[in-house]
């Protein structure tokens, strides 16, 4: 996992309210959102996740199928922070 993995999900952990979760077993290709996510998170989670990355970002996820694309996995929400963040500099 890379810093910025690593940066994101402590950062849905803490918006989340997840305690119960441990770090080192969620994998980048982890489903974030879903009965299959080892979070156990759901669409309402999804919303606060999407609010929060834009708070500490800085990029947005405009439409649902952008972030329905986006929030895929841990991987793909931090390559699209990665692409965006470049874009608002």
């Amino acid at each position: 996992m890379n810093p910025l993995e690593q940066e994101v999900l402590q950062l849905i952990i803490t918006t989340c309210n997840l305690q119960e979760v441990q770090p080192e077993t969620i994998l980048p290709d982890d489903p974030l959102i879903g009965p299959d996510s080892p979070l156990g998170t759901d669409s309402i989670d999804a919303l606060e996740i999407a609010v929060t990355i834009q708070q500490e970002y800085g990029v947005r996820m405009d439409s649902e199928n952008t972030s329905r694309e986006v929030l895929q996995s841990l991987a793909t929400l931090a390559e699209y922070i990665e692409k965006n963040i470049e874009k608002n500099q």
